[in-house]
């Protein structure tokens, strides 16, 4: 029986350390999980380098929110509720939701107040909850997970593998943001900008559901990117830096223009956004966008009005996505072992977040940690 659990902890700013937890209790309504992956995204780098200061979320905490792994002690309560046993692996989400309010009721937990650190002091969300909450182990990067009832869990079928399990999130996100927010479909003409594995995931939802021409954009930088992109089912790759994306969108759609646009460049700046509202088709195309810009001054809200476009927020993502998500993993129809690019051990979560944000000469798209690893070397995983 384990008494403690390796970890590793954020304790200030761009700084991680090891740290041994005590083994939380687990009653009847609650679990243990031993962690297999646990991805980083862009939103751990963020998070990494400047965590929200609010009281949920303040003091060590253990990051990771993109998790899979065994259940390895279950309280005869949450079996029941989850019609799960100790051994099935499971992905977990993020979320942390009370169940009662009227968004539980819905089914959109992922606007639950129980799960939102930015505005309940006494939030609970996998990856940044403070370990001196009870339960401590409220994130991926360690040996071992609490999951108390109210978790969300997806059971992962036997032929998929754990690294390919950790893509259910951004693999989620691509669906819900492409296909449930947008509404992307059969015959549609879609731009994707950024070729990130937010990207990725939203062209392979887009092919999936019937999109006719699919243009990704990207940088000079990004030409492995963008010919994975091809690979995944892409139409067509843009490089802004050497071409005119406005003109070449324009030129492949025949002068007239996308039926959608799905911003995913996140921290370029104002130019993405405006040339989506501008290669949108005369009337009613639809953009989505997320929200990291603080500003934006000189907004063209009259073009935006003239051409009746809707703006719609990229946010989260919901069970079927989820469930979609790991479908779409299981048919084998895409080859997304190419975008689990790099693993590491949780012993290096600090190096495999600046390797993610950008800060070493290495590309990666999706990054796996594995308790397993620790002690052993890590870095860029080879794939056929």
């Amino acid at each position: 029986m384990i008494e403690s659990v390796l970890a590793a902890v954020r304790t200030a700013p761009g700084k991680t350390e090891m740290r041994e937890i005590p083994k939380p209790r687990i009653d009847a309504d609650s679990a243990l999980l031993k962690v297999e992956v646990a991805g980083i995204c862009g939103t751990d780098a963020k998070l990494y380098f400047n965590p929200p200061n609010t009281p949920a979320t303040r003091g060590p905490v253990i990051m990771g929110h993109e998790n899979v792994g065994v259940i390895a002690e279950a309280g005869e309560q949450f079996k029941i509720r989850h019609g799960l046993q100790e051994g099935d692996r499971v992905f977990v989400e993020h979320y942390v939701a009370c169940f009662n309010c009227e968004w539980c009721r819905i089914g959109e937990y992922r606007h639950c107040e129980a799960t939102d650190w930015r505005t309940n002091p006494d939030a609970r969300r996998f990856g940044y909850t403070s370990a001196d909450f009870d339960g401590l182990l409220w994130g991926g990067f360690s040996e071992y997970m609490f999951l108390p009832w109210n978790a969300i869990l997806h059971k992962v079928p036997a032929e998929v593998t754990p690294e390919l399990a950790g893509l259910v999130m951004p693999i989620s996100n691509g669906i819900e943001w492409a296909l449930l927010t947008a509404g992307i479909g059969y015959n549609d003409t879609v731009l994707i900008q950024g070729p990130g594995q937010q990207g990725l995931a939203q062209l392979m939802a887009a092919k999936q559901a019937g999109a006719s021409k699919i243009i990704l954009s990207g940088t000079t930088r990004d030409t492995d990117r963008l010919a994975l992109a091809l690979e995944l089912g892409a139409d067509h790759v843009i490089d802004v830096i050497t071409e005119d994306p406005r003109e070449r969108i324009m030129d492949l759609t025949g002068g007239r223009g996308l039926d959608y646009v799905l911003d995913c460049t996140s921290r370029a700046g104002t130019s993405p956004t405006l040339l989506g509202i501008d290669v949108l088709k005369r009337r009613e195309g639809t953009l989505v966008v997320q929200g990291e810009l603080a500003a934006f001054p000189d907004f063209p809200l009259k073009k935006v009005t003239e051409k009746a476009i809707t703006i719609k927020s990229a946010r989260g993502h919901s069970f079927n996505a989820c469930e979609l998500a790991i479908a779409q993993i299981a048919s084998g129809r895409f080859p997304m072992e190419k975008l689990a690019t790099h693993r590491y051990g949780i012993d290096q979560v600090d190096h495999a977040i600046r390797v993610l944000a950008g800060e070493t000469d290495e590309d990666a798209i999706h990054i796996s940690m594995m308790p397993e690893l620790i002690g052993k070397p890590g870095g860029r995983k080879e794939v056929a």
